[in-house]
């Protein structure tokens, strides 16, 4: 007789933590509420003592410093051989490229009246190159994006934009994908360079632009500079990746057939990357288009300056129009280069070549993609675009009345709502922080970070603190970090509820994530606009814009968390009789807590990056110096201060974080 074994038990839900655990667990939440008691007992008897306040125009010896270091090195400019033979030039062969880019494709040639390349050229090559690389469907894309520029009535702008980009992602990939080769052969390089990217990719778009023209001095040479430096990690971290994660095994018979390094990098290691390799060129592209819209406030030239300018004057048709464009060519180079990837990748799958008909096809595209430069090259209507079909006064027009009829209808729930949430909430918290004594913040801080991140944490806050205070922008420093702080609690928040939403129902996912990728592409400025127009430039429109520019990262980091959470255990859970809020409570938030910590991470310097472009549109505090720092020479200094301030408090952010995810990670494990 055979015997048929029982049936497995359902594997159990996972074993309470160890009571050590659990006694850690709770001091470290008993010591957070006591610094916070003894905090707000403090602050209660000393508030408004030692809070480091400056007036608008008052400037400390740093500033002073500073100003007098800008002067210097203006007077030395064109005597001085470093900037002779050293910045001077390298501004003078970058100023020639963007030079060269804007007389091809957007900027008057001298003596010709037009660019070398008109509007039909221009149309027909984006054509071409995306039904090569991407397929018909994102020609037809990119076709339709670049015509919808120059019926905005936007075309040299628009392209302006597209030359500082392709110039800075030229250089930017030129240095970039070398040395993420080289990591990616190299484990000592790589684990040299990494840090030098994790610092790289904290830093928001605005610390970068101070320092530059400090010595390459306001201009495209400036903006692109800063441009490809911004752009630059994501190509040396993703080209690193792809090389580093070619399997060993087809090394190993790369070698077996006697070839040298450099026959392997070349005919194995990069054509198997090349798909990675590709989303690397995707991510730099995307960070350049960000960073040249906002490097617009150091006079880069494009969409970003109509956009700064009509946020000046407070235009949202005008801003709305010119943001919309942005949005337009972010979408499509996007598209392209992703749908290039993803065509990269099924040939490496397929070794077979292209099919018979296509390379006929692409003849015949090339051709007629020749004439349609060479007539832009030769007849003016080809060359300038016919703004007798410009729809952008109407497209602002219109937005315009919108905004009027906003205000006129419904000023009262929106500034209702932004009275409130700024009467009960933000002004309450921030003047907790800038009120409260210099001294008794960094105290507070850094025991937060002790409890938290550890030693190492505590450290570096405590360094970064002390830098804080010697910037002499503490009290604005205070007031970037209480609108960081709260915007961060609402995006983890609402991050939350829709990332266990999207990680437990696939059918969510599958309608949300395309959205949240949409909302990714799209830089920082853009979400400024439609929350100016609706609640008018304040501290609460820089809140509610950052909460929407980090919401995406932070909803997808949660989602990819719970879904993580192996299949197996909910079911232990469900059939041990938990319930749908027990089993995400009790199961799938505590074991995807590194994920719901990274979240917290990514939400901090994104949020921080959007709360400093908020200084534009009446946030005040660091954006504010910086921005001001740009126009009066005077609070030149007080500017740079602020862009140092900026990233002290990204580097503090990131380093608590990051510290406590990985304490987290081992309480998990």
């Amino acid at each position: 007789m055979t015997t048929v074994a029982p049936p497995a038990p359902p594997e159990a839900e996972p074993p309470p933590p160890p009571p050590a655990k659990r006694d850690r667990r709770s001091r470290r939440w008993t010591a957070i509420l006591v610094i916070l008691a003894s905090w707000l007992v403090l602050f209660a008897v000393l508030r408004g003592r030692a809070t480091l306040e400056l007036a608008p125009a008052q400037l400390t010896w740093l500033h002073r410093w500073f100003n007098d270091l800008n002067d210097t090195i203006g007077a030395s400019r064109n005597t001085n051989p470093i900037f002779l033979y050293f910045f001077n030039e390298i501004r003078l062969v970058i100023d020639n490229l963007v030079t060269g880019f804007q007389y091809l494709i957007s900027q008057p040639v001298p003596g010709r009246g037009v660019p070398l390349i008109g509007w039909l050229g221009v149309v027909a090559i984006a054509g071409y190159v995306s039904w090569v690389f991407a397929g018909v469907r994102l020609a037809i894309l990119a076709i339709a994006g670049f015509v919808f520029f120059g019926l905005q009535g936007l075309w040299e702008e628009s392209m302006d934009t597209l030359a500082l980009t392709a110039a800075a992602v030229l250089i930017a990939l030129a240095i970039g994908i070398p040395l993420g080769i080289w990591a990616g052969l190299s484990p000592r390089v790589n684990r040299v360079i990494t840090p030098v990217l994790d610092f790289m990719q904290t830093m928001p778009t605005f610390v970068y632009l101070a320092p530059l023209t400090l010595f390459f001095l306001i201009g495209p040479a400036s903006a692109t500079i800063a441009t490809l430096i911004y752009a630059m990690p994501p190509a040396i971290r993703i080209t690193a990746h792809a090389v580093a994660s070619v399997p060993a095994s087809s090394r190993e018979a790369a070698d077996s057939l006697g070839a040298t390094r450099g026959q392997t990098l070349v005919k194995v290691l990069l054509p198997m990357a090349k798909r990675t390799i590709v989303v690397g060129i995707n991510q730099t592209i995307m960070a350049a288009l960000a960073m040249v819209t906002i490097a617009a406030l150091i006079d880069a030239p494009g969409l970003g300056k109509t956009v700064i300018k009509a946020l000046q004057t407070l235009d949202v048709g005008t801003a709305f129009n010119a943001g919309l464009a942005i949005v337009v060519m972010a979408v499509v180079l996007d598209r392209v280069t992703t749908a290039a990837g993803d065509r990269a990748e099924k040939q490496l799958r397929h070794a077979s070549g292209p099919p018979r008909l296509r390379r006929p096809l692409l003849i015949g595209g090339g051709v007629a993609a020749a004439v349609c430069v060479y007539l832009s090259y030769t007849y003016v209507w080809a060359a300038e675009f016919p703004y007798g079909w410009n729809i952008g006064p109407w497209i602002s027009r219109t937005t315009g009345d919108v905004t009027l009829w906003i205000q006129d209808h419904l000023s009262v729930l929106t500034n209702d709502l932004r009275d409130a949430v700024t009467t009960s909430v933000l002004n309450p918290f921030q003047s907790l922080l800038t009120d409260s004594p210099w001294w008794l913040m960094c105290a507070v801080i850094v025991a937060l970070a002790a409890v938290l991140g550890g030693t190492r944490a505590a450290v570096v806050s405590a360094l970064c603190l002390g830098l804080l205070v010697a910037t002499g922008v503490w009290h604005d420093a205070m007031t970037t970090l209480a609108s960081t702080l709260l915007a961060t609690v609402v995006v983890v928040a609402i991050g939350v509820l829709v990332g266990v939403w999207m990680g437990r129902s696939p059918g969510a996912d599958r309608v949300i994530r395309p959205l949240l990728d949409a909302a990714q592409v799209m830089p920082a400025f853009v979400y400024l606009v439609p929350f100016v127009a609706l609640f008018g430039p304040s501290r609460f429109t820089a809140i509610v814009a950052a909460f929407v520019y980090a919401a995406p990262i932070v909803i997808k980091i949660v989602a990819d968390g719970i879904r993580g959470v192996s299949a197996t255990t909910v079911e232990a859970a469900t059939a041990s009789g938990a319930g749908r809020w027990q089993t995400i409570s009790k199961v799938q938030l505590p074991m995807s807590a590194r994920s719901l910590t990274l979240a917290t991470n990514q939400g901090l310097i994104y949020v921080l990056a959007m709360v400093v472009v908020g200084g534009l549109v009446g946030a005040g505090a660091l954006g504010y110096d910086v921005v001001a720092g740009f126009s009066q020479n005077q609070l030149f200094g007080k500017g740079l201060a602020a862009g140092l301030a900026i990233v002290l408090l990204g580097i503090m952010l990131d380093r608590i974080t990051q510290a406590a995810a990985a304490r987290t990670g081992r309480n998990a494990s």
